[in-house]
């Protein structure tokens, strides 16, 4: 019980039997100390209080120490426990914990032994599915570097095939470095053999999960379940367009300003680099167009 809380039941002893403070501490073994303690307001109370409960509106499912992390990105100096007293005096709600999900780490034939140790190490990538206000399709492919975190891209659109597939990974290649691995489920864009060829041309291996089996593919999964949590879920998009752009602006704020534990806050997470491109540029194009002319061919 809290030292406010138990200072109520203190007074309200007092009150109900008419005994002294004295006796009332002493049988609730309060110290008198602390029963005459009155805190004392801060001056920047008020405006704390309000940064809190606006980024709790923004963010709705963000916690207190997440909102911690936020405020210090603006300015403020203050502990995650000072945030969690002025969370709960104003009644907000913390979300709820996920249950952890276990790994198959020790499965012998499962990629998710390959773990990533570095930038462009492994990427993973998945679609996701939602739909607009009139109840239309949309589909969004997701790719996320598994050692960095980062979400390298969000491609939206009503259809998606292996050939928008292969467009964007050439893209982020060209811009980005070649990763070494890049791990999937089996479903059909992804195998497809037109897809495993390029990839092969450009030097990347894949890394199918087995079926069934989401966990492993887990970094992916978890940030498609963010994406769901914290936009997909709160909004309403009346246009192909509308979508387009809130997803790009959630990404990149997902990127440069949402806290991530694993990756530290904003201000402590490296800037991408760029020297991997020129080396892989020649590869890539040769690839893709050594593809593109089977593809005509066919």
């Amino acid at each position: 019980m809290s030292s406010s809380r138990r200072r109520n039941v203190v007074d309200r002893v007092i009150d109900h039997l008419g005994v002294s403070q004295r006796r009332a501490c002493t049988v609730l073994r309060q110290p008198r100390s602390t029963q005459r303690h009155h805190a004392i307001a801060r001056d920047d109370e008020d405006a704390l209080t309000k940064d809190i409960i606006e980024l709790a509106s923004t963010h709705g499912r963000y916690g207190y120490r997440r909102v911690t992390a936020m405020l210090r990105l603006t300015g403020w100096r203050v502990n995650h426990k000072r945030v969690e007293r002025v969370w709960r005096r104003e009644g907000l709600r913390v979300p709820k914990r996920q249950p952890k999900r276990g790994r198959l780490w020790l499965n012998d034939e499962s990629c998710v032994r390959l773990r990533p140790e570095r930038k462009n190490h492994v990427w993973a990538y998945d679609f996701v599915t939602g739909r607009t206000h009139h109840e239309r399709a949309l589909r969004m492919l997701t790719i996320v570097d598994e050692f960095t975190r980062e979400c390298l891209t969000i491609n939206v659109a009503r259809h998606l095939t292996s050939d928008d597939l292969l467009e964007r990974l050439c893209w982020l290649m060209t811009t980005r470095g070649v990763p070494k691995h890049v791990r999937s489920d089996n479903g059909l864009e992804f195998s497809a053999k037109t897809v495993r060829e390029w990839l092969g041309k450009v030097g990347v291996k894949t890394l199918f999960i087995e079926p069934g089996s989401p966990w492993e593919n887990g970094y992916v999964e978890t940030f498609n379940e963010k994406l769901r949590d914290e936009l997909l879920n709160r909004e309403i998009f009346y246009s192909l367009k509308e979508a387009q752009v809130l997803i790009e602006q959630w990404r990149q704020e997902y990127n440069t300003v949402r806290p991530h534990r694993s990756r530290g806050t904003a201000r402590q997470r490296r800037r991408r680099s760029r020297a991997a491109v020129l080396l892989s540029h020649a590869a890539l194009r040769s690839a893709w167009l050594s593809c593109t002319a089977t593809r005509s061919n066919q």
